[in-house]
């Protein structure tokens, strides 16, 4: 992997030159500067912007068929240029080369999934009357885009967040502006390039680089926005655009916990677990952070997990297969890790592998560290890590387990492992999270025909499924009736004779026997027949 200085993410033809000022932009797994971003201020945001409203009705037009042509094509380009994304994306990462992979491989399944299912998800819906006042109507909702959309996505997963949460914005028919985080902001711009390419009209489709500054400015413009991130910030994020009254989906942190029951699999658990807590060195919002196991299987449970943590191997990814865990992307991560442990350590924990950031090496690094002896007045167990931690607790039960899961002000995702799936499914409904896997973990990222989102502090909204494209357009209602009669029975002017009747008919309809029987033979006869036309 070569790790050759770069300017990248440069502003797009025509695009506002924003600032003087420059991101640099580290390798942190190398300490070594890899390139640099110009950075976008309100003004160059604001034309962005312009440029985005134009461009954005020739891009509907093309309709879902013409959309769809274009991420097919870029499907096949990221294919075919999967050897340069890697290597940027390892580059401002740190990460591990099959980290990067999994990276890729999510835009590409989502590329064909929103190219497939798009229309199907936004197509008009029908719906039925309901009311006799609706009779002989026709019901309609409609999706339409909202126009710009603006995506603010994290350091941790650059192409998979932000590119992967822009894909069904652009395939209902929207602009989209992008702001990656300042940290990883280099291989969007490789995406924005192969889009164009592949034949997305310019403009479509920008990217605005920048820190806070810049993402509140997009806020300011866009017609709606979607937020990957911290629960603080998303706090921000969704003030703003309530401000604004635009819509905000956010998708912000989590602690997810893992359940080991009894009769689990214990092999797989303490794999799952190794992965789970250290893939990407835990900077996944998806990762999992603590682990509650029955006592009859706890030891056990332990030492295997001890003995596959102690085999990983860390360090500067500089081959396919040479390490499994990478580095850390920021500084402040990195102390965020090494804060949690301590805190465990002076609270009574005991940690059996790791424990500390890696000294004598110019990257960041933080060993993957497995903890027990650990409970709830520990912030290992309370809030999020985003590092290699493995914080393993002793209960006496699954409904202990469940209890423990809950006690958190999060609820992105959890696992339960158990070779009972019946059991383990009914123990999954009662885990206030929003999704939960039984004997799996992480691949609800690749079931985009599943929601994926998270309740509590962990987020509004979700992604994938219908619900994962619609956030990103208004509905709108069309009701058509037909040009006759003339009138219909409660316009005005008011009739003495048929008022009466008017009310009799639609308490005859809904109301209570005797108030049926005191209705006019006429009105009853309305009312039955409206009873049959409603299906009731």
């Amino acid at each position: 992997m070569t790790t050759s200085t770069t300017d990248s993410s440069t502003p797009a033809p025509g695009a506002a030159a924003s600032t003087d000022e420059r991101i640099a932009v580290v390798n942190p797994a190398t300490g070594l500067q890899i390139g640099s971003a110009p950075v976008f201020d309100a003004a160059a945001v604001a034309e962005l912007a312009a440029r985005g409203r134009a461009a954005q009705p020739g891009w509907e037009a093309m309709g879902f068929d013409g959309r769809a042509l274009v991420l097919r094509r870029m499907q096949q380009w990221m294919s075919d240029h999967a050897d340069e994304l890697l290597e940027i994306l390892q580059a401002e990462t740190g990460r591990v080369f099959e980290d990067s992979v999994l990276e890729l491989a999510y835009p590409l399944t989502a590329l064909g999934h929103w190219a497939r299912n798009a229309e199907k998800y936004l197509r008009p819906q029908k719906a039925a009357a309901s009311s006799p006042f609706v009779l002989s109507r026709r019901l309609r909702s409609y999706y339409r885009p909202y126009g710009l959309v603006g995506i603010i996505a994290p350091w941790n997963f650059p192409i998979t967040i932000g590119f992967g949460d822009s894909i069904p914005a652009l395939a209902a028919g929207n602009a989209v502006i992008l702001k990656p985080s300042e940290i990883t902001p280099l291989s969007i711009e490789v995406i924005r390039r192969g889009l164009e390419e592949c034949g997305m009209p310019e403009g479509v489709f920008q990217i605005a680089t920048g820190a806070g500054a810049t993402g509140a400015a997009v806020v300011d413009v866009v017609d709606m926005v979607m937020f990957t991130g911290s629960t603080a910030t998303g706090r921000k994020v969704g003030a703003q655009a309530a401000q604004r009254l635009i819509p905000a989906s956010l998708e912000l942190g989590g602690k997810d916990p893992m359940i080991v029951l009894a009769d689990a699999n214990l092999e797989r658990a303490a794999n799952l677990a190794v992965f789970g807590a250290t893939v990407n060195s835990g900077q996944v919002c998806l990762s999992t952070e603590r682990f509650y196991v029955e006592e009859a299987v706890y030891d056990e449970f332990v030492s295997r997990v001890v003995a596959k943590v102690s085999a990983l191997r860390q360090g500067v990814p500089v081959a396919p297969g040479s390490v499994d865990v990478g580095a850390i992307i920021t500084a402040d991560q990195l102390e965020v890790i090494d804060a949690q442990v301590r805190d465990a350590v002076a609270k009574g924990a005991r940690v059996l592998v790791g424990g500390q950031p890696v000294r004598g090496v110019t990257g960041r690094f933080y060993e993957p560290t497995v903890l027990v002896d650990v409970d709830h007045t520990m912030a290992c167990m309370t809030d999020e890590t985003f590092g290699p931690l493995l914080p393993i607790m002793k209960v006496a039960d699954a409904d202990e387990a469940v209890r423990l899961a809950n006690d958190t002000r999060y609820g992105l995702a959890a696992t339960i492992v158990t070779r009972d799936r019946a059991r383990g499914a009914e123990l999954a409904g009662r885990i206030d999270a929003g999704t939960v896997s039984v004997n799996d973990m992480l691949t609800h990222c690749f079931a985009l025909g599943l929601p994926m989102g998270g309740v509590k502090t962990s987020g509004i909204g979700t992604r994938h499924g219908a619900a994962g494209i619609r956030k990103f357009c208004a509905t709108k209602a069309v009701l058509v009736a037909p040009s006759f009669p003339n009138a219909d029975i409660h316009f005005y002017p008011a009739n003495e004779k048929v008022s009466p009747l008017l009310l009799a008919a639609v308490t005859g309809l809904y109301g209570t026997a005797s108030r049926v029987a005191r209705a006019t033979p006429r009105a009853l006869a309305t009312a039955r027949r409206l009873r049959r036309e409603l299906g009731r």
